[in-house]
Order: structure tokens, then C-alpha cells, then sequence
């Protein structure tokens, strides 16, 4: 092999490493931060707060719903079971997509927060943009739940 050559096989197993590492770090990166996040929701949560639009709603209209997330996958309970897939980003964003129920085929974006031992999504249900805040005051396609865990039992 002549030296041409062999500086040519060099520059590309370089390249190729470079690839491999910079692809590493980000399955690492976005990897650990979905994990991390799905980790700590996992479990039964049920709402103590709702509002759509800037409309507290009353609590019995939801007394009876209930969330179930389990890493990326998610069951709604209310009048009907809602089932579907929740991709969680870095910033406290999540994309959300239904899958079987009244939901199916729709896709949501969310932001949210865990603070204080509550869980607290902003959904815009127009799904076009997420919201910048948690404030759903005339807005009338952005829905707040709050969110707080069921105990282990």
C-alpha cells in the first residue's frame, strides 16, 4: 500500500470515530435526560387542579380520572380510557401522541414541571406550538392539570 493510501484509510477511520463518538454523546445525552424523566413520573398520578382557558374546573368533573405513565407510554382513565406514547425533551417539553381511544391519531404538545411532589402539564390541545407558561388565560386550547402521585401500595 503506498503511503497515500494509507493516510487516506487513516483520515477516514478518524472521521468515522468522530462520527461514533458525537453520535454516542447524543444517545447519551437525550438518552439519559428521557430516562431520568420518565423515571421519576412512572406511577399512578391523579388530578387535584384542572383549568382550560383560564376556567378553573370544578373538582368533581374530574374526581374519577387518573394517569398512569410508565416510561414512555401512558393511559389516561376518565369517561373513556385514553391510551399513547409521551416523548419527553430536555427543556421540560413533551410531545404526545394517541394511540387508541378518543385521542387516537391526535398528537398534543405539553410542557411540565415536578415540584413539590406534584406534576403539573400545560397542554396545548391544538397541538401547533407548546406554551411558554402554565398560564391557560385566553387561551382557549391550552388545558392545565395538576397533577399529584398516588401512594405505592
Amino acid at each position: 500500500m503506498n503511503k497515500s493510501k494509507e493516510i487516506d484509510t487513516i483520515k477516514i477511520k478518524q472521521a468515522i470515530m468522530k462520527t461514533l463518538s458525537f453520535l454516542m454523546l447524543l444517545f447519551f445525552t437525550f438518552g439519559f435526560t428521557a430516562t431520568k424523566n420518565s423515571d421519576s413520573l412512572n406511577g399512578i398520578w391523579i388530578p387535584v387542579k384542572q383549568e382550560i382557558g383560564g376556567t378553573a374546573l370544578p373538582p368533581a368533573s374530574f374526581e374519577k380520572q387518573k394517569l398512569v405513565i410508565s416510561d414512555s407510554a401512558y393511559t389516561f382513565t376518565a369517561e373513556s380510557v385514553d391510551k399513547g406514547v409521551v416523548k419527553y425533551a430536555s427543556d421540560n417539553k413533551m410531545d404526545i401522541y394517541g394511540k387508541d381511544g378518543v385521542n387516537a391519531g391526535k398528537h398534543f404538545t405539553a410542557i411540565y414541571k415536578y415540584k413539590n411532589e406534584q406534576l403539573s402539564i400545560c397542554y396545548n390541545l391544538k397541538g401547533d406550538s407548546y406554551p411558554e407558561s402554565f398560564d391557560t388565560k385566553g387561551k382557549p386550547m391550552f388545558f392545565l392539570c395538576v397533577f399529584k402521585k398516588e401512594p405505592a401500595k
